[in-house]
């Protein structure tokens, strides 16, 4: 019985154990996971299984609880599995049943996977002055004389003093070791004459056989846990989650340059020299592929400067900071920037699993794969921005599979800002970026249906059963129509229906006026059916014009700012169609509301504004309704509400109607020194919201001589009728009476 104790994710213990193995040619290798992994672990000779992946074991009635069991190439645990596999050695897979592990760890803690609370190895390599514990395990272990196994034997010594020294395990690591030593038990009775078992470095000693524990010690431990019913499969995984420290990741800080030393270590005749050099010609190829000079004498000369460093600082052979310092000496010219480009694309590295069609996985997930093909959507670890044109087919299906994901809670794609100049609704943008959570989002969204528009479907009907108010049925609306999902628009409208009919709040009613303006006027491009929510909008949109003046007195300041933001959304949904039968409702409601001096100052100040910029209102009409709200005799509180929801928006309005910068240049004059201290926030909230351009030609208009000599003036057309005839008879023109 052997025990191969290893650094999770560590290169150079994956090269160890695949030495020891091939020098015990064991009859059964146990490697540490949970046993629920078992079943896939023939998958591992397939050419189609790519690391970086993850075991994915999670309970069946919440999926949300689950735990991942992620593998690299140049994991121990992976080199172990295949080096079994291919030579048809009996694996086991030897751990705390993930059954129970589950049942007896909450659920928001489920992601973390295995705990790891230490790594062992990177502790030895720092007690030893190392900051890099790879090169400690090269240096300690690698170079070493002796056979790999008694290298393995000696770690196991030290890791025992380590555990000695520590404070002891918390009840999850005895539980997780007692399990581990029952399948050592198990694997000797069955009579297998070589065993050799991979595990983490910290629980070699404690696994193996002389430590002598009692069996009755361990059955106690494990009696009695819960359990809960479990299912396994593969996930993808990313090297960038492999530097995340949860789970088996933990302390794996550069995947990139740990799978860059596993692979080029490997090739037959690689010297250390041959791996600083390759790795150096990969930073200039990734500094060249951004446009950013790395010759290669440049590169020739970084690698000899690596070596030297090795050496001044005392080092067997270069590593991480050597290399990484030549190149932002040499290839960066002293600069972090170019060098965190090299740490993201490189160092962590962009590289992402993949699993083949032949591994068992819930129906969803399997019709996603499926659609991704079709639509040469290939999932990728890295950020990138799709950007799609809705007159063709497949950008709208593309656009239909990312909405329908959005809406399942698996984030795959969000939407971005459209780069390309156009004025039209046919462009859209999604930033992508695939991480293995998703994989467990689309187990749980599985449980709606087994397609992703089944499933879409499934979502859609219980958020409307469950809609507290209209705001959530409008929004759901326009997701049913950019998920193209007439069905469930159907049951969707009739609760939208129902509650319009029920509710007499106009609040809610004005919230709602947008969103299902946008529906109507985004669906075109689709050649979605928007009648129904046009229908249902005409209805809301007058309903809420006759009902608005009445919501909109005797407001406190809290519910004025509220009732204010719903309006300006409703006016902006309403502009958005250009529709008669709803402007000409609308209109008449605003115009009503602005009449009423009862309306909450902030509200009556902004419909003011919007009536201005629509040309419903006069600015005649509209100077003598401020000059009112900003009299002596109003409250300066009330009149600084009404300016501050009059001048939301641009300053161009003050900078050309001298009247109405007037107006609001004497209010603010004739404010009295105590109630001006208290409306000063208020007022610096107002003038904030312009640029600074805006503000310095306000404050030039303001000091300029004679600018502000405007009044406040109303023709009288009768009295002037007989001086207009006079001058048009002067001019030799026939007056019209």
């Amino acid at each position: 019985m052997h025990v191969l104790g290893v650094r999770h994710h560590g290169p150079g213990s994956a090269r160890s154990v695949l030495e020891a193995l091939e020098e015990l040619d064991p009859d059964v290798v146990l490697v540490e996971g949970a046993p629920e992994l078992a079943p896939l672990v023939p998958f591992v000779a397939d050419p189609g299984l790519v690391p970086p992946v993850a075991g994915l074991v999670y309970a069946v009635d919440e999926p949300g609880r689950a735990s991942f069991y992620p593998m690299a190439e140049f994991s121990p645990e992976w080199v172990a599995l295949r080096w079994a596999v291919a030579r048809g050695r009996r694996v086991e897979l030897a751990d705390l049943p993930a059954a129970h592990l589950l049942a007896t760890r909450a659920a928001e803690d489920a992601e973390a996977g295995v705990p790891v609370l230490r790594d062992p190895v990177g502790d030895l390599a720092r007690a030893a002055g190392y900051d890099d514990p790879e090169r400690w395990w090269e240096d300690a272990v690698e170079h070493r004389s002796g056979t790999a196994v008694a290298r393995f034997d000696a770690l196991r010594e030290a890791m025992a003093a380590v555990r000695a020294a520590g404070p002891g395990d918390d009840l999850e690591t005895r539980r997780r070791e007692a399990a581990m030593r029952r399948s050592v038990r198990a694997a000797l009775r069955a009579g297998a004459a070589r065993v050799a078992f991979v595990c983490g470095a910290y629980h070699a000693p404690a696994v193996h056989p002389d430590a002598r524990v009692p069996v009755k010690e361990d059955t106690a431990l494990l009696a009695g846990l819960p359990k809960v019913k479990v299912t396994a499969t593969w996930a993808p995984w990313t090297a960038g989650r492999l530097a995340v420290a949860s789970g088996y990741g933990a302390g794996v800080t550069a995947p990139g340059w740990y799978q860059h030393l596993f692979v080029e270590g490997a090739r037959a005749g690689a010297t250390p020299e041959d791996v600083t050099a390759s790795w150096l010609v990969r930073v200039g190829r990734a500094l060249r592929d951004e446009q950013l000079d790395a010759p290669p004498a440049s590169i020739v000369e970084a690698t000899r400067l690596a070596q030297t460093l090795a050496v001044v600082r005392g080092r067997p052979s270069v590593g991480l900071t050597e290399v990484t310092d030549a190149a932002q000496t040499v290839l960066c010219g002293g600069s972090t920037v170019p060098l965190e480009l090299v740490h993201r694309t490189l160092v962590v590295g962009e590289a992402m699993g993949a699993v083949p069609e032949s591994v068992p996985m819930v129906p969803l997930a399997a019709d996603l794969a499926r659609r991704q093909r079709a639509l040469r959507m290939a999932p990728s670890a890295s950020v990138t921005v799709l950007q799609l044109d809705l007159r063709k087919e497949q950008h709208r299906e593309r656009s239909l599979l990312l909405h329908r994901l959005l809406l399942l809670d698996v984030p795959w794609g969000r939407p971005a800002a459209v780069t390309a100049r156009t004025t039209g609704t046919f462009r859209e943008a999604w930033q992508l970026e695939w991480v293995p959570e998703l994989s467990v989002r689309l187990v749980e969204a599985g449980l709606r249906g087994t397609t992703v528009p089944a499933a879409t479907e499934g979502v859609v009907r219980e958020r409307a059963a469950a809609a507290a108010d209209l705001s959530a049925l409008a929004d759901l609306v326009e997701q049913c129509l950019l998920c193209d999902l007439p069905d469930a628009l159907t049951v969707v409208l009739a609760a939208l229906e129902r509650q319009t009919a029920q509710q007499h709040d106009p609040l809610t009613l004005l919230r709602t006026v947008e969103p299902l303006a946008r529906t109507c006027r985004y669906g075109d491009v689709r050649a979605a059916d928007t009648a129904g929510v046009a229908r249902v909008l005409r209805t809301v949109v007058t309903r809420v014009a006759v009902g608005l003046r009445a919501a909109c007195t005797a407001l406190d300041d809290d519910a004025g700012a509220l009732v204010r933001e719903a309006v300006e959304s409703a006016h902006r949904g309403v502009r958005l169609l250009d529709e008669p039968a709803l402007d000409g409702p609308w209109r008449r409601g605003l115009t009503d509301l602005a009449r009423d001096e009862r309306v909450h100052a902030a509200v009556s100040g902004r419909v003011h504004r919007l009536l201005l910029d629509d040309g419903t209102l006069e600015v005649v009409t509209v100077a003598e309704r401020m000059s009112r709200r900003l009299s002596v005799g109003a409250p300066a509180p009330a009149g600084a509400a009404w300016l501050d929801g009059f001048l939301e928006g641009d300053a161009l309005l003050l900078v050309h109607d001298p009247t109405l910068l007037s107006l609001v240049d004497e209010w603010v004059a004739g404010v009295d020194d105590a109630t001006f201290e208290d409306l000063l926030p208020l007022l610096r909230r107002a003038f904030a919201r312009f640029s600074d351009a805006e503000r310095r030609e306000v404050g030039h208009r303001l000091r300029a001589p004679g600018v502000l000599r405007a009044q406040v003036t109303r023709l009288d057309v009768d009295r002037a009728l007989p001086a207009v005839h006079a001058t048009a008879r002067l001019l030799g023109l026939e007056p019209v009476a």
